[in-house]
């Protein structure tokens, strides 16, 4: 009694607005622990989704993660709601410029001043007889003959009551200005306008081919690779649900879907210490996460030239072309009857309208096509195609590719920035590491140096000189000199001197000692010749007796005495 379900595809009418299409469970509900910025989408209602939308479809919550939500709360927290800021778009005044024209007082009989102007400015610049200008027209000599002739000559010959007025002067030809003269000439080539417009037609349509047919392709193309892309539907996911996260406990909570413009939006949401944003998060866990989500992008080439199509003047291409080929199907007809050998029209003109009536009919079917795909993805996305453009969609899809990836390199520059920092603190403190550990190892080494034996033997040999050179022996000298303490550092070199003496080889120096003095008792005033300085033999061994050996400063003095008793 209820009556068959809707089709597939169409909206759900009649229902609750609250009712959820078939299947579709409502969102759930999150509670963060603190207040979050909003994520500032239009939110869907149930009523404007369909059986087969995108949005009864998405699995967001794949992509719920505890830190995913713990990292939101430290970078999206608020302590007040954030405001929208609404941007008023003020009304460009327009100015018209209005052009100041000198009128010329000419001798005309038919042509107003302003179209006589222009056509003897035209004549001017092209300085070709009038009759080959005819010839040109009527044989359509597209090698001499351009678009901007042409294009001036339509846009400035006279109306056809004027052209019919001058046809019938030609027997006051010579009292005519020249721009009358040149309308005498060509008013006899019949429908001179219409012929113009489709030579002009002629020469542009291959252009005119080449800029509707990528537009057509680009849209189809950019239509279907939204639609189709896994990428870029984990996109949409991942930001339904943080999405929901940051808007608990508003208005746009447990948000069903979201209108596709929120994702230029993304870069407008700032975090807690305004050094990054919403769009650059949803970047780093991408990329943290799930990296073969970055790549979307390839999934969706053609929305950047999609973005540049517009749909209104696509359709007037398309309609402009449509008049020109059946004018030009008509002009053909009116020229069935012509006999004039010098006309050319119906023999160039019939092989290209059939060529330019089958290519405008291929187009058409392409545009057909494509505009069915849009409907489609406008059905999908739930959004509508007389309040979205063609040319916005693709422009928002555009814009946050470009987003997405330049918040990618700049995050990446973050990253090599810290990194950097972070080498620098690392080779500081291993710079100062160095630095202690050198200082430590040079106050363990002057420690040892201290106690060496190579200063040891710098003692003894200061020592053995000063007993040759008979500095040791002079009392008088040595009990008139004060000694002066030396320090810790001294007691123990002279406690190494004491130690060392063992060693000396006193034999050497006893023996270099007798031959110095007199033994037979010298006078007094005999000075003592100092002993030439001897080096130390290694390994001599002391043959005095051992109460000698490491004996005092006087102990050297009782040997003296010794000696010369002898």
């Amino acid at each position: 009694g209820m009556g068959p379900p809707p089709p597939p595809g169409a909206p759900m009418l009649g229902s609750p607005a609250n009712m959820l299409p078939p299947g579709m469970q409502p969102k759930k509900k999150y509670n963060p622990e603190v207040t979050m910025k909003r994520a500032n989408w239009n939110k869907l209602q149930p009523r404007t989704l369909t059986r087969n939308c995108f949005w009864t479809r998405v699995k967001e919550e794949k992509f719920e993660n505890d830190d995913l939500f713990v990292q939101l709360q430290n970078n999206f927290a608020s302590s007040r709601p954030r405001k929208g800021i609404s941007e008023d778009e003020g009304a460009g005044d327009m100015v018209e410029g209005k052009e100041m024209k000198k009128k010329k007082v000419k001798e005309l009989k038919v042509l107003d001043p302003k179209t006589a102007q222009n056509l003897s400015i035209f004549l001017g610049s092209y300085k070709i007889p009038h009759s080959e200008i005819k010839k040109m027209i009527l044989e359509i000599d597209e090698e001499r003959i351009n678009e901007g002739m042409i294009q001036v000559l339509i846009k400035q010959l006279p109306e056809a009551e004027q052209f019919n007025t001058l046809r019938d002067m030609r027997d006051q030809y010579d009292e005519l200005s020249e721009p009358e003269q040149f309308c005498v000439m060509v008013s006899d080539i019949k429908r001179m306008v219409p012929r113009l417009k489709c030579i002009l037609f002629k020469m542009k349509f291959e252009e005119l081919i080449q800029d509707i047919k990528p537009d057509i392709v680009n849209v189809t193309a950019a239509s279907e690779e939204v639609k189709n892309s896994s990428k870029f539907a984990k996109m949409l996911e991942m930001l339904l649900l943080v999405g929901n996260y940051m808007n608990s406990g508003s208005r746009n909570a447990q948000s069903l879907g979201f209108e596709l413009n929120f994702l230029t939006k993304l870069r407008g949401t700032k975090t807690v210490d305004n050094n990054s944003t919403l769009l650059h998060f949803v970047a780093r866990m991408i990329e943290e996460r799930h990296p073969d989500m970055i790549t979307f992008g390839d999934e969706i080439l053609h929305v950047e030239k999609a973005a540049r199509v517009s749909e209104d003047t696509l359709q007037k291409s398309m309609s402009q072309m449509e008049k020109s080929i059946t004018l030009l199907e008509t002009e053909l007809k009116n020229q069935a009857n012509n006999t004039d050998p010098a006309d050319k029209f119906k023999d160039k003109m019939q092989d290209f309208v059939e060529v330019a009536r089958e290519q405008y009919d291929l187009l058409k079917g392409m545009h057909s096509h494509m505009k069915t795909l849009f409907k489609n993805l406008s059905e999908f996305f739930c959004f509508e195609v007389s309040k979205v453009s063609m040319e916005e969609f693709f422009g928002d899809l555009a814009t946050f590719k470009s987003d997405f990836y330049q918040a990618q390199k700049e995050n990446e520059k973050i990253r090599e920035t810290q990194e950097k920092m972070k080498r620098v603190k690392e080779a500081k403190e291993r710079a100062e590491r160095e630095k202690k550990e050198k200082l430590k190892l040079k106050q363990q080494k002057a420690i040892i140096d201290m106690n060496a034996e190579g200063d040891q033997e710098g003692v003894m040999d200061s020592l053995i000189e000063a007993l040759q050179t008979g500095k040791a022996f002079n009392r008088d000298k040595k009990e008139g000199r004060k000694r002066t303490p030396r320090g810790a550092a001294n007691a123990e070199r002279r406690a190494a001197l004491n130690r060392s003496r063992s060693r000396v080889n006193v034999v050497q120096l006893s023996n270099s000692v007798s031959k110095e003095i007199d033994i037979d008792g010298p006078s007094q005033d005999s000075p003592v010749k100092a002993p030439p300085r001897r080096t130390r033999q290694p390994g001599s061994v002391s043959v005095l007796p051992r109460e000698f050996n490491g004996s005092s400063p006087g102990d050297a003095e009782q040997l003296l005495d010794r000696l010369k008793n002898l």
